[in-house]
């Protein structure tokens, strides 16, 4: 079995969490597509967009490459934004054990293809993901039964972690790297607690991967999990279904919200129902609304149009390198996008590559230069290394994010 994870268009209403990673590294209930996939033990290759390739290649060196041989039918093809949820490998398997070529669709979308032989059309060589799904349309391939979830937007991406939290730890607990320290409470390796702490298990485990260091006077409340290498300082209170990744720093109140990896959120504020993508630095007093004075459902904005999430509770989500200045407050379902630095009340989404400080009367544009440098720095901090990939991404997500900051409904410069 030869399995392709395949971006397709609509991975551009996941900007900004997707405009600097594929759609398969994204979070959602502390899994990655990703993840999931390379536990059927076979050969897995990615289709990603151009300015991905050479980032993905050496952040996932194990994904095939034609160096690797030939490919070896039959082919599996996985879109890239299918909810990374663990009962999603039975469904791969009752896919597979169907022993027949077909498709599965998600509405009028490509969910996943099964190709088995004689029908193997795929080219020998590497394939872009348009030429890919062009094949897919050119057969006539029978409808295949199987339910697989999609990511549409990005407050899917919150929705989905309270739908798939609670079985991806469950499964994260079969591996038995974890030791109930605790009722309810489990931790990996090396794990540091401080004193008077609050552990809340009535409603979901608390997972403490290795070498967390939480200090004292905490409130956790599951179901939570928290990533190797990750510090939650004294006094903060997580709680019910948050998800922190690896080598992050998390105070003050978190709710229903996954924090990305080397992400910080050190102080006093609130944070709920929300997704922040990686390096991001939110200042001391920062807060986000994740519920409408009407108590109505939570309408977002895509591209200038209004987008229904089907959702009363709902914060914000933040794309990768984004900042935030002290006491910014951050208005119900706003999207704050990569790269940009955030003051005062936010009440309208963020372009990438800006100095918001609309409250202010000033809006205007960051140069991709200041946000190199400001990487250097970021990464040096945490002993990675910046490469040429990393640079030149910036200037990519600089271009591909042109059209956000020529749409906004202000000019950039008051």
């Amino acid at each position: 079995m030869h399995i392709i994870l395949f971006e397709d268009s609509s991975v551009t209403q996941l900007y900004p969490i997707t405009v600097s990673k594929p759609a398969f590294g994204l979070n959602v209930g502390t899994y990655r597509l990703i993840d999931l996939v390379r536990r059927m033990g076979t050969t897995v290759e990615a289709v990603v967009r151009p300015h991905l390739r050479e980032s993905v290649s050496l952040d996932y060196p194990d994904l095939w490459t034609p160096e690797k041989g030939e490919r070896d039918g039959p082919f599996l093809l996985i879109n890239a934004r299918a909810v990374p949820h663990v009962k999603l490998l039975e469904r791969f398997k009752r896919l597979i054990d169907q022993g027949r070529s077909g498709i599965v669709m998600n509405g009028h979308q490509i969910a996943a293809v099964l190709l088995t032989a004689p029908i193997c059309p795929i080219p020998s060589q590497p394939v872009g993901s348009g030429q890919l799904l062009g094949i897919i349309g050119d057969m006539q391939l029978d409808m295949l039964d199987v339910n697989i979830p999609l990511l549409e937007y990005t407050h899917d991406l919150i929705r989905f972690q309270l739908k798939t939290l609670s079985d991806n730890l469950e499964d994260r607990l079969k591996s038995g790297r974890y030791k109930e320290i605790e009722d309810g409470v489990f931790a990996a390796e090396n794990v540091v607690i401080g004193n008077y702490h609050i552990f809340d298990t009535k409603h979901g485990p608390i997972l403490l991967d290795d070498e967390v260091n939480m200090g004292p006077y905490c409130f956790i409340k599951g179901p939570v999990y928290v990533g190797e290498k990750t510090r939650v300082l004294e006094h903060a209170a997580i709680k019910d279904f948050v998800a922190i990744m690896s080598t992050a720093k998390v105070g003050g109140e978190v709710e229903a919200s996954t924090i990305e990896s080397y992400s910080n959120k050190q102080h006093h504020g609130f944070l709920g129902h929300s997704y922040l993508g990686s390096w991001i630095n939110l200042g001391a007093g920062t807060c986000n609304s994740d519920l409408k004075n009407t108590y109505g459902e939570v309408t977002t904005e895509f591209s200038g149009r209004k987008v229904k999430s089907g959702m009363q509770f709902l914060g914000c989500v933040i794309g990768d390198y984004s900042k935030t200045a002290i006491n910014t407050s951050i208005f119900t379902g706003k999207i704050i996008g990569s790269c940009s630095m955030v003051y005062g009340f936010v009440t309208t989404n963020v372009p990438s590559f800006v100095n918001y400080a609309r409250s202010f009367g000033q809006v205007t544009e960051t140069t991709v230069e200041v946000m190199i440098a400001s990487q250097a720095r970021m990464f040096a901090r945490r002993n990675v290394e910046q490469r040429p990939c990393d640079i030149q991404l910036m200037r990519d997500i600089y271009d591909l994010t042109r059209s956000e900051r020529q749409l906004a409904n202000e000019p950039l410069s008051l």
